[in-house]
This record gives structure tokens, C-alpha cells and sequence, in this order.
């Protein structure tokens, strides 16, 4: 969706400052709400070797990431762990209406959520902030984001816009620069059909360029009757991806009741995501 590289607007740095505070602040809320004490008799440690911050991209939009994060916060979930889930960049949803790290909370129950900016157009990040006139996000913004809420919760879920290279403000910036800020894995969402094979090697090789790894690739809405193409790209995905197939999330799977989709979601993936040691690729 992006068609030029924009200039920014006068009063653009000001206003931007402005937004950080507010995330800052909004972020350091979250963190003390959050916090956890020590057991009873033992002091305070750094909880930074047991924290796990994970992007979540796509090979394009409407790939299904909201649904596989929903399912990989699920099956955190219910192994125990606390999970917190971050959208850097809403696009397409007004003040009003749900965004999808609020989805992710519905389906998968008590998560916490943070928005970093939401913007009504339903357009690429830095299109989108520049026609509603707002700043919008940077990297370093996610990456701070991201490592605080990691401080108070055992998995944070970083769910981007669109793919991977989607800019995100006037200078170029993607997801992928947030990712090597943060120092994190980024899990890639594919589709299941035709075509998919192309778009998942870009990705992959997108990350090799930033020096980032993946843990994997999920098919974000796999067929209940998958055809020809999509069958054989369960074989075919891992080579193009240079990493293996983590899992499958069924068709309108985000339609299901929340309960439903709670205990189900575990099935969906590999134990690599905190699934089900059942989890199987089909033959």
C-alpha cells in the first residue's frame, strides 16, 4: 500500500514527543499493575532469563497473525504462563471500534493489552499516520514498548501490520528494524495456497538480511477440504521458509466461541509455541 515516500508534516517532531510521554507513560502503568513479588523469604530478582518476547508478521495482510496470536496467547495461557500483547500500529479500526489486540484478549482470555497508536484508514503505518496527521511509530518506540512489558510477563506478543517490510514512518522503518532493536524472533504467517511458497521465501529471506531469526512459519486459516497446492506446501513451506512448519490454525477459527477456541488452540500449534506434544502435520 505504499506508494511514495512521504515528508514529513511541519510541527511533525514536537507532536511525536508528545506521543512518546504519553506511551511511556502508559507503559510504566502497565508495569507496576503487573508486577509480581517475589515468594515469600527470597529477594527481588531480575526476571530477564525467563522473559520471551516474540514478533508475529505475514507474508501479507488479512494472513491471519490476529488469530494465530490469539492462539499462541492461549496456549500460554493455559500452561500458566502471563502473557501481554502489543499492536504497535492499528490501522483501519476508528476509537471506537475493536482493534485486534483487543480480538487477541477475547479469544484468548485475560491478556494484557497496549496499543501504541491507532490510526482510521486502512493503510500501511506511515500512509495511514501521515492523511490522519498523527506521529507515527518508530522502532524504538516498539522496542521499549516491548522490553518493559516483558519485565512483569512471562510471554510478549508483538503483532505487526501487514508484512514484514510494511513501512512504518517517513525514513523506511519496519517492523523487521523493531525486531533487531528488540533483539527478538520473528514467527511468520502464511497462507496456505498457491502463491504462498514466493511470499514466505521473500520473508525469509528479509530476516536473513536483517539478521533476524524465526522459529518458524504458521499457516494462519488452513482449508477444511485444502486442495492440491495447499497440500503439498505443507512439505514445501519449511524449505522456502528455512525453518520449520509450527502450525495450523484452522479456518474461521476467530469465529469460534472464546471457550471453544481456548481449548482448541493448543492443538493447533508445536510444542516450539507452547502447544500440544499431539500436534501433527497431516500426511
Amino acid at each position: 500500500m505504499e506508494r511514495r515516500r512521504a515528508g514529513r508534516p511541519a510541527g511533525h517532531r514536537p507532536l511525536h514527543r508528545r506521543h512518546a510521554t504519553a506511551v511511556a507513560a502508559h507503559i510504566d502503568t502497565l508495569h507496576r499493575n503487573h508486577a509480581r513479588p517475589s515468594p515469600r523469604g527470597q529477594p527481588a530478582r531480575s526476571r530477564r532469563h525467563t522473559m520471551s518476547v516474540l514478533f508475529v508478521t505475514g507474508t501479507g495482510t488479512e494472513i491471519g497473525k490476529t488469530v494465530t496470536t490469539a492462539a499462541i496467547a492461549a496456549a500460554a495461557l493455559a500452561r500458566g504462563r502471563s502473557v501481554a500483547v502489543l499492536k504497535p500500529a492499528q490501522t483501519g479500526v476508528t476509537a471506537h471500534e475493536t482493534g485486534d489486540a483487543t480480538e487477541v484478549e477475547r479469544l484468548a482470555g485475560p491478556v494484557t493489552t497496549l496499543e501504541l497508536a491507532r490510526f482510521p484508514d486502512p493503510l500501511a503505518p506511515a500512509t495511514a499516520a501521515l492523511r490522519a496527521g498523527l506521529p507515527p511509530v518508530l522502532p524504538q518506540d516498539i522496542a521499549e514498548a516491548a522490553a518493559k512489558l516483558a519485565a512483569s510477563h512471562d510471554l510478549v506478543l508483538v503483532e505487526g501490520a501487514g508484512g514484514l517490510l510494511v513501512r512504518f514512518d517517513a525514513d523506511g522503518h519496519t517492523l523487521a528494524d523493531a525486531a533487531r532493536l528488540t533483539k527478538a524472533p520473528v514467527l511468520v504467517v502464511a497462507q496456505a495456497g498457491l502463491g504462498t511458497l514466493n511470499a514466505t521465501a521473500l520473508t525469509a529471506l528479509a530476516l536473513r538480511s536483517y539478521g533476524l531469526d524465526s522459529p518458524g512459519v504458521v499457516i494462519g486459516s488452513w482449508p477444511a477440504a485444502p486442495d492440491l497446492a495447499a497440500r503439498c506446501n505443507l512439505a514445501d513451506l519449511p524449505d522456502a521458509a528455512g525453518a520449520p512448519l509450527l502450525g495450523l490454525i484452522p479456518e474461521h477459527s476467530g469465529a469460534l466461541a472464546p471457550d471453544a477456541f481456548r481449548a482448541a488452540a493448543p492443538g493447533w500449534l508445536a510444542p516450539a509455541l507452547g502447544g500440544s506434544d499431539a500436534f501433527r502435520i497431516p500426511a
